[in-house]
């Protein structure tokens, strides 16, 4: 037995079109799942890339805007055995200037949409008397202050939270939950960070592996965590970061 494969897995992935979700996505198709790629635009390029492989793919339209949007998604498909919680937004402010907007923008994305996505998928599964995965995405800042982004702070501490609930609630009954917790990351998020030289040489100079990833970095403990290798594990965040919570 292969521990690694998924074939015969149907897996949905939130925010998918572009960055660390569109990495996930190709990967678990690589890996033999069908993959539900979800998301409020369309991820062409990403259904490009699996079909390429010789994978099996198509788009789920879900705006996580509507936090509650993700629980009603699983009425409308076949038979979801994995979950990716990677959709989320950030936005970078002085906290003495964060607004209840900036605030509840991102806390409803990142945090609020992850739980009711995770619920619904639970429901689900239970119904029929299933199991499956679900794989949080977290960040570096669910164990650091981080700064200018209390919203985002927040809602990744949070996650880390909310994985190990679920997991608790969830492990006796086939559901594993884990996250990954991405270091800093080459996506639309950190164009900013990667722009201004003073954050971009500090950033490098406290990660060991001396680089900063690129969202493939991070697929692949998206695999493990999906698949049969993983099954005893609950409640588990594991840090994808070039070393940088090891400095």
């Amino acid at each position: 037995m292969n521990r690694f494969s998924l074939d015969g897995r149907t897996a949905l992935v939130t925010g998918a079109n572009t960055g660390i979700g569109q990495a996930i996505a190709v990967a678990l198709a690589e890996a033999g799942a069908r993959v539900l790629c979800a998301g409020r635009s369309e991820p062409a390029e990403t259904l490009a890339r699996i079909n390429a492989l010789g994978g099996a793919a198509e788009a789920v339209p879900l705006d996580l805007a509507d936090p509650l949007a993700g629980g009603r998604v699983f009425e409308g498909l076949p038979p979801v055995d994995i979950l990716v919680n990677n959709a989320g937004t950030i936005l970078r402010a002085d906290a003495v200037d964060f607004t209840e907007e900036d605030w509840d923008a991102v806390i409803d994305v990142n945090l609020k949409a992850a739980f009711f996505t995770a619920q619904g998928f639970a429901r689900a599964a239970f119904a029929r008397d299933a199991g499956g995965a679900i794989i949080n995405v977290a960040s570096l800042l669910s164990f650091q202050g981080g700064i200018r982004v209390p919203s985002y702070t927040a809602s990744k501490h949070g996650i880390a939270g909310l994985t190990k609930l679920l997991a608790c609630e969830w492990a006796g009954r086939g559901i594993n939950v884990n996250a990954i917790a991405p270091g800093y990351v080459v996506t639309n998020n950190t164009k900013d960070l990667r722009a201004d030289p003073v954050r971009n040489k500090a950033i490098l100079d406290r990660i060991p592996a001396g680089r900063w990833a690129e969202p493939d970095d991070i697929a692949g403990a998206a695999v493990f965590l999906a698949s049969p290798a993983a099954a005893y594990m609950h409640g588990a965040i594991i840090p994808v970061d070039g070393g940088w919570l090891a400095r």
